[in-house]
């Protein structure tokens, strides 16, 4: 029988978006990733679309030891990193929202033992992240 794994970890916090945006930055490298990328999603609509929606970034986090873990491993397995991390606006009633992609789609995509020992080590860590997000004071 196969599992299909959940793509994404959510909790919605009691802070702004830009609080939380640096606090997700830090409890990422709190445990060992850093922000390779960073694209707001919200200006990019309205420069390019002229569309408007709520506030909207996404966080490329990368943890160089267990990427290169992996790569070692599966070297395709590149083209799913890094582990992104949302945070958005929910527009129903402005709550902030920190979704992280469930690193553990690697080792279902792969079929790999190794990328699923390096995935848990991820979301071991990812889980964290969240927790610590969501344990902070507005």
């Amino acid at each position: 029988m196969k599992v299909t794994v959940a793509y994404g970890m959510t909790e919605r916090v009691d802070l702004s978006h830009e609080r939380a945006v640096a606090v997700v930055t830090e409890a990422l490298r709190n445990e060992g990733f850093g922000v390779l990328t960073t694209i707001d999603v919200r200006k990019t609509m309205w420069e390019k679309l002229g569309e408007e929606m709520p506030d909207y970034v996404i966080l490329g986090a990368c943890n160089p030891t267990l990427a290169y873990m992996a790569l070692r491993d599966e070297i395709d397995v590149g083209l799913l990193l890094p582990c992104n991390v949302v945070v958005r606006t929910d527009p129903e009633d402005e709550k902030t929202v920190v979704s992280i992609q469930n690193p553990m789609i690697m080792s279902e995509l792969t079929g790999s033992h190794q990328i699923e020992k390096v995935a848990g080590l991820a979301r071991e860590k990812l889980e964290r992240v969240l927790a610590e997000v969501k344990g902070v004071a507005p």
